[in-house]
Formats: structure tokens, sequence, C-alpha cells
């Protein structure tokens, strides 16, 4: 079996799924898509991070590939309807990076109420600007965090720590944490921040959903930091709000285009601004974050290869069942319609094939039955399971 890591991953994922006795090719960047092709011929797995692209063109021609693992949060760079029509698990590693994400935005909250870019910038041109006005501390200001998933909510109590009064605003229902208080619209907590933080998903709805008419209601002199993703927030009226001094600062580490590998050139609309922290989508990229996620996808991955296991799977139905030893295991992933398992069981049954043990989950329109049989599998009731109309992937896993 072969894998194929992108975008330059951390050692230990190649580690795990090497003494799976797994073949690892490691690729520093991203691939584009007919690149991505190409390259997937005769692999069953794909590891990436945010750049490379895994569209419905890549899975319908990647006619090997098993599994996907996104080595980060987000999975917007993946189709994962088309994975799961062609029987594709992927995986993704939510809360790795969570800590190394909120010390970031941390940093750069306390950085831009301090004005320290722009201390720094005059040092290094060689000017002594020795001043507090417009320094102050982040206790007592109200920071407003937009998205309370894993990153907002450990913001939010590392934030009241500090001193901060804390308010938060999600489309979904949310348990507020600490003293935080749950606004009821955006435009709520737009109008009462010191600080806006965006800390929102990658699904499409969700594309430019920060632009000039949220700018505007910011208040007068509000920072605005985005370590989310860079299709939602609008650059140029950001720029706009900047220039104008209706807005105070920004840290900026996600963007609407970005180079596919280190050392691309790089250019933004706010570059060379002085109150104005960019970075080159790095609130993950510390080495703690980088080997937990290496070790915690990976390890998704191999036992979904060995094992059938899709616990955590992003878009196949959960599942996991401890094997029975000596058995064999079959993987069916099918429709979900009325009569599958029975129908599954009937093949079994026909060709005197005894069942140790059985699970099934299902997920809107997938089913996912892991059957473990200590003897009597034969090629024969394999390839009738495989024939049954309903059959979208099926694997013999030892």
């Amino acid at each position: 079996m072969r894998a194929l890591l992108l975008e330059t991953l951390h050692p230990k994922a190649t580690d795990i799924l090497t003494a799976a006795g797994i073949a690892v090719d490691n690729v520093a960047g991203a691939l584009d898509e007919d690149e991505l092709i190409e390259a997937l011929q005769g692999v069953e797995l794909l590891g990436i991070r945010s750049k490379t692209q895994v569209t419905e063109r890549v899975l319908n021609e990647a006619k090997d590939l098993i599994a996907i693992g996104a080595f980060s949060i987000g999975t917007n760079q993946i189709d994962l309807a088309a994975a799961a029509r062609r029987g594709v698990a992927a995986f993704n590693a939510p809360f790795s990076n969570t800590r190394s994400v909120v010390e970031m935005a941390v940093s750069e909250m306390i950085s831009l109420t301090r004005r320290l870019p722009e201390h720094n910038k005059l040092m290094h041109a060689g000017v002594w600007s020795k001043s507090a006005t417009g320094a102050h501390e982040i206790r007592g200001r109200t920071l407003g965090i937009v998205g309370y998933g894993n990153i907002g909510s450990q913001l939010s109590v590392i934030a009241e720590a500090l001193g901060m009064n804390v308010i938060f605003y999600d489309s979904a229902e949310k348990l507020a944490l600490g003293n935080a208080t749950k606004m009821p619209s955006l435009d709520a907590l737009l109008g009462q921040a010191d600080i806006v933080t965006l800390h929102v998903d990658g699904r499409a709805g969700n594309s430019g959903f920060f632009g000039r008419e949220q700018f505007e209601m910011m208040r007068p002199g509000a920072l605005f930091l985005n370590l989310s993703r860079g299709f939602i927030v609008d650059i140029e009226a950001l720029k706009a709000g900047l220039e104008s001094g209706h807005i105070g600062g920004a840290a900026v580490d996600v963007f609407p285009e970005e180079p596919k590998a280190k050392g691309d050139p790089f250019e933004s609309l706010l570059q060379d601004m002085p109150n104005v922290i960019l970075t080159p989508h790095i609130g993950g990229s510390t080495e703690e974050a980088q080997r937990d996620i290496g070790i915690f996808v990976a390890t998704r991955m191999r036992d979904y290869v060995h094992g059938g296991s899709t616990s955590l799977s992003v878009n196949l139905p959960n599942l996991s069942l401890d094997q029975v030893q000596g058995s064999h295991r079959i993987a069916h992933l099918h429709e979900n319609i009325p009569g599958v398992l029975a129908a599954v069981n009937q093949v079994f049954a026909e060709y005197g094939v005894n069942i140790d043990g059985q699970l099934l989950g299902t997920r809107g329109e997938l089913g996912y039955v892991v059957t473990d049989i200590a003897a009597g599998l034969t090629k024969e009731a394999v390839n009738a399971l495989r024939e049954m109309p309903a059959t979208v992937r099926l694997r013999v896993l030892s």
C-alpha cells in the first residue's frame, strides 16, 4: 500500500504509516488538480494540509484512493460528499492545534493594543519613538469572538483570565464558558467589542460574510483579527477601514489566495500598513501542534486501513469495533436504504460464513457495517457482497 503526503507534514506521520507497512512518498509543496491526479495513480492514502484541493474530478480519477487525511482543522479543501460517494474516508485534526492558534491570537491582541508593530518598524529604521500615546492594556477591554468552537471557546477562557470582558456570537447554540456572554446577533457583538476576532469554519456559506457593512458596525478604533479562513473577509473593505482610522489595527493570518509552497511570492493589499500584522497562515504552525496533528491524523488513517475504524471520520459513519482474535474482517460501505444489513447477512448464510461480531452505523445517505468472521470466507462470498446493488465499497481487511 502507498501513501502520498503533501505540504511538508510532520515526520511522525511518515513514521506511523511506515511502521504499519505502508510505503510513504513525501512532497514539500501543494499540487494543483492535474498534478494531483497524476501523483495519485496507484496511491491508496493521501495526506494534505490546507493548500491542496481534492475536487470531485480528482476523486473520479483516483481509483485506488481509500482515505484522505487533512492534517489541519478545516476540511473545506476536500469535496467530502464526493469522497463519501466513492467510499473514500476523510479524517482531520479538530483539536490538535487549538492551543497554538489561541496563543497566537492572544499575542496579536497584545501586540496591536500596545502598538508593537509600529514601534518595531521605527526601531529597525533607527528611530527612537518612546511614547504611551495610543498604547493600552488588554485588561478591562471587551473581546468579541465570532465563532465559539474549539478555538473560540478556549480563547474565551484565556482572555477572561487576562482580565478581559468576553462576548461571543455563534450561529449554533453554544454553552458560554466562565463569564462569557453570548450575543443575540453579530451586529450586537460588533457594536460592543474593542477587539473582534474571527474563528468560523470554512463552509462555502461563510464566503465573504465579513465585509464593509460589518467593519462599519465595529466601534471606532476597534481591532480586527482573522485566524480562520481567508475567503470570509473582504480585504478591500478591511483596508478602507484601516486607512480611514475607523479600524485601529488588524492581524491577518489567512488570505483569499495563498501561495502553494514556502518561498513563493506573496502579495496583499494590506502590505506596508503600519498597524497591520501579516503572517503566512501559521496560526497552528508550532512544532508541538504539527507533531500532535501528524500523530492524530496518521493514526486515524492507519486504523482505517488495517481495522476499518471510521472513528472521527468527517464524511463516513463513525464506527469502531474491537476485532475478535483470529478472525477475518469485512468492511462494507453501502447506500443507506432499508434491508441492506439483512441482505449482507443472507449472503453470509448462503455461503456458510459464521459471524463472530458485527456493528452497523449510518450517516446521511451511507451505511457502514463491519463484520468479523472466524472461517468460511470464500471468493464467491466476497464477490456476492461486492456485486450487491447497494454496495459503495467493500474491503477485506484481514
